[in-house]
């Protein structure tokens, strides 16, 4: 056989697979196996959480506050002052600032985004340092007050539970069946660099004066 009889041999072949790949390109793409798989990758990639989105769940919207008194009109916005956390114990009177970055945090207590307002259904959850605002926290315990108060009013939180947690334990942060406080900060008190772990404070709902 002339090599230009096996070259055109060949390139007939090529030809004919050719066709036959975009034949059956075409036909898997028009069936429901490609949609199946279509839809099971983007299911995949979305539902991978990223470094960021792991840590903490999604801030709720007004949408996410359960059934019940509307006590709030707006969300506020994160490095908002929120309102003043009252701790009868250690006659302290701290400031509340919407968000848990380091600018918040400077300025006293953060209120974690994800979680709902102060006086709301569910966990409302503070942070604050240790060294700073928080240095005092650890003469607060079980039976002892927290009065968290905002513009929908003042809310009397009673201290059920003292907990001692690792520094990456996300059960602070679940929801809760009824209105919660939970103030977090780390620990120990006199730990030098980052600390390991966390005191926790969780109060349950007392009473509540709203201004409404």
């Amino acid at each position: 056989m002339s090599k230009n009889r096996q070259s055109r041999h060949k390139k007939t072949w090529l030809l004919i697979i050719a066709v036959c790949f975009l034949t059956l390109g075409s036909y898997f793409t028009t069936t429901n196996a490609y949609k199946m798989l279509k839809g099971y990758a983007l299911y995949k990639w979305k539902s991978e959480p990223t470094e960021a989105t792991a840590k903490l769940p999604e801030p709720k919207t007004k949408a996410d506050i359960p059934d019940g008194l509307e006590l709030y009109e707006e969300r506020p916005e994160t490095g908002d002052l929120m309102g003043e956390l009252y701790i009868p114990k250690i006659e302290a009177t701290l400031p509340i600032y919407h968000g848990t970055d380091e600018d918040e945090l400077e300025k006293g207590v953060g209120h974690y985004a994800g979680s709902v307002l102060p006086g709301e259904k569910d966990n409302s959850v503070l942070s604050g340092h240790r060294d700073t605002i928080f240095r005092d926290l650890g003469e607060v315990g079980k039976g002892d007050l927290l009065i968290a108060k905002t513009e929908a009013g003042s809310f009397t939180y009673k201290v059920r539970k003292v907990r001692i947690v690792d520094a990456d334990d996300r059960t602070v942060i679940v929801p809760k069946p009824k209105a919660t406080l939970t103030v977090t900060t780390c620990y120990p008190f006199s730990y030098i660099g980052s600390a390991p772990e966390r005191y926790v404070l969780v109060a349950d709902l007392l009473k509540s004066a709203i201004d409404k």
